[in-house]
C-alpha cells in the first residue's frame, strides 16, 4: 500500500490536457530549480511555494496534477539518494529486459516503443529525400518540437519560451538536406500518444525512426531497455554494448539523442549516482525523473 504521500492521483495524472500540463511545467520548473539547489537541506513546502511564487496549497494541487505526487514525495525522488538507489536496483532489470531482445515489437519502456534505423547511407546523406513534419506542442516539459516521418516518429526536442526557432534549426543541422514542413496539426495527435499514460498501450506501440551513425542507434536502442523509474550509468551502457572503455563514447552519443524523452537518455546518471548533464537542460531531466516517479507509482498502485 502506498503511503498517503506516494499515493499518485490516477486520473489527474492521465486525463490532462498538454496544455495545463506545460503552464504547470512553468511553476515546477521554478520549484525544481530550488529543490535542486537546497534538497540536501529537504526543504519545507512552504520555502519551495515561496521560491516558485505560489501558496503552499497551490503547489500542492499543482505537483499532484502534473507529476501525481506531493512536492515532499517529488522532493525525495530528486535527491541524490534516490538516485543511487535506482542506480543499484537497475542492473538486474537491465539484464533482464536484455532477455527478451531489441529487435521487433517489443514492451522496450513503459511507453511502448518499435522502432527501425535508417540505413547508414540515408544517414550519410543528411537526410536527401527525407520529408520531416513539424510542430510545436504542449508537453509536461515545456514545449516541444515533434517531428515525424511517414515512417514514425523522427525527432522530439524541448524549447524555453522564446527558444523555438533555435531549437528548430539545431534539430535541422541533423538532416540538412531534409525536406521541411510545418505540420502543427499533423503532430498534435503524436504529443498526445507521447506524452498521455493513459495512452501508453501494447497493442498500440509507438514507431520511431532512429537516425544516426550505427554506434549511435546501438546506444539509443541500449537506452530503450531502462525501464521507467529505473536508471544506469554511460559505463553500464558501454558495458551493454560489449564496449567497457568506451562510457566516453556512450556519453557523446547519449548527448545527441534526437528523441528526448521517448528514447529515455534522461535515466542515464553519473557514476556516483549524481544527476549529470542533458543536453535540453537539468531542471527539465529532474523534472522527467520526478514526473516518472509518479507514473511509476501509478502503474504499481492497488486497484481502487
Amino acid at each position: 500500500m502506498l503511503s498517503p504521500d506516494l499515493r499518485p492521483d490516477v486520473h489527474r495524472t492521465n486525463s490532462m490536457p498538454l496544455s495545463r500540463a506545460e503552464d504547470d511545467y512553468a511553476v515546477v520548473r521554478k520549484a525544481i530549480e530550488y529543490i535542486s539547489e537546497q534538497f540536501r537541506a529537504q526543504p519545507e513546502i512552504t520555502a519551495i511555494a515561496h521560491a516558485a511564487g505560489v501558496t503552499p496549497d497551490e503547489l500542492h494541487h499543482l505537483f499532484r496534477r502534473w507529476a501525481g505526487l506531493t512536492p515532499k514525495a517529488f522532493l525525495q525522488a530528486l535527491t541524490l539518494d534516490h538516485a543511487r538507489t535506482l542506480l543499484r536496483q537497475s542492473a538486474s532489470i537491465l539484464d533482464a529486459s536484455y532477455e527478451v531482445g531489441l529487435s521487433g515489437p517489443a514492451r522496450l519502456h513503459d511507453l511502448f516503443v518499435t522502432h527501425e534505423a535508417m540505413s547508414p547511407g540515408e544517414w550519410k546523406s543528411g537526410g536527401a529525400g527525407l520529408t520531416l513534419r513539424y510542430g510545436f506542442q504542449p508537453s509536461p516539459f515545456g514545449r516541444a518540437l515533434v517531428m515525424r516521418t511517414d515512417r514514425g516518429l523522427a525527432g522530439l526536442a524541448f524549447a524555453d519560451a522564446g527558444e523555438e526557432p533555435a531549437t528548430l534549426a539545431e534539430m535541422q543541422h541533423r538532416w540538412p538536406k531534409a525536406r521541411y514542413v510545418e505540420d502543427s496539426a499533423g503532430t498534435t495527435t503524436l504529443a498526445r500518444r507521447i506524452f498521455n499514460p493513459g495512452l501508453w498501450r501494447p497493442d498500440r506501440p509507438l514507431r520511431v525512426v532512429l537516425i544516426g551513425t550505427d554506434f549511435e542507434v546501438r546506444v539509443w536502442e541500449t537506452l530503450l531497455n531502462i525501464p521507467l523509474g529505473r536508471a544506469s550509468t554511460y559505463s553500464d551502457v558501454a558495458q551493454k554494448l560489449g564496449r567497457p572503455k568506451a562510457a566516453r563514447a556512450v556519453g557523446a552519443a547519449v548527448g545527441r539523442n534526437p528523441l528526448a524523452f521517448v528514447v529515455p537518455c534522461h535515466r542515464v546518471i553519473g557514476k556516483a549516482g549524481d544527476i549529470t548533464g542533458y543536453h535540453w537542460g537539468l531542471t527539465r531531466k529532474r523534472a522527467m525523473l520526478g514526473w516518472e516517479a509518479g507514473q511509476a507509482a501509478t502503474s504499481s498502485a492497488p486497484a481502487a
